[in-house]
């Protein structure tokens, strides 16, 4: 049987731990099943919101990823956090794979390609919500990630130009937008193989964007600013 002392030291013992993590600014590791259940969540609301739009039902969501609806509450306990933590994954994994297509392919031509194709299976189109009414654009966590985005999107993009091997009149506005059009299904799900398609179409825009242009295009360059500017 424990002696009293001993009972009334555990208690202050721990207390003292959790205090001294609290000053020293320590946060407990998330387990390893709450990580595989957020990014679960977040790839399958990722899905849900490109076929219907953020207004996708939350069970849904829910039902895609394998969990109940208690832990996706527990995770993300609004759609408005949902939405935001969906367009803050796909910009970042978007942005990584800028970076990575440029430096490792042999050409910014060939990097822009494999961007593209790579972007529009990470569903670009999720980040729709970015530009809808209402939306949080000025969440510094947001604005950081946009920026990386652009400055990613528009090292490759100038990278192809400067070689020659791009159409100069072109933004990485335009690019986003024609990729997040091409790589969205169509109304509905009975469409076949949508992702097929997707990638086919891309590819039929990818080689409009060779140089030297064999046309004239309507309008000025977009950059990302602008459609942010513009939805404002």
């Amino acid at each position: 049987m424990q002696s009293p002392t001993t009972t009334a030291v555990a208690p202050r013992s721990g207390r003292a731990r959790a205090a001294r993590a609290v000053r020293e600014g320590a946060v407990p590791r998330p387990r390893a099943d709450a990580v595989r259940n957020r990014e679960r969540i977040l790839a399958a609301a990722r899905e849900a919101f490109v076929e219907f739009g953020s207004a996708a039902p939350l069970d849904e969501v829910a039902r895609r990823a394998g969990i109940g609806n208690a832990t996706l509450y527990r995770h993300f306990p609004d759609r408005d956090t949902l939405v935001q933590n969906v367009v803050l994954f796909t910009t970042e994994r978007v942005t990584a794979s800028a970076e990575a297509s440029l430096a490792e392919e042999p050409d910014a031509f060939a990097a822009l390609c494999r961007f593209t194709h790579t972007a529009a299976d990470e569903r670009i189109g999720a980040l729709c919500p970015m530009l809808a009414d209402g939306f949080d654009r000025d969440h510094p966590e947001l604005l950081a990630a946009r920026t990386a985005l652009a400055a990613a999107v528009e090292t490759l993009l100038t990278a192809g130009q400067e070689a020659g091997l791009v159409r100069a009149d072109i933004g990485a506005g335009d690019l986003m937008v024609a990729l997040s059009q091409l790589s969205r299904p169509l109304p509905g799900t009975a469409c076949f193989d949508t992702d097929s398609f997707a990638h086919r179409h891309l590819q039929l825009f990818l080689d409009g964007l060779r140089a030297p242009a064999c046309s004239q295009l309507p309008g000025s360059a977009a950059t990302l600013e602008d459609l942010t500017l513009k939805t404002m």
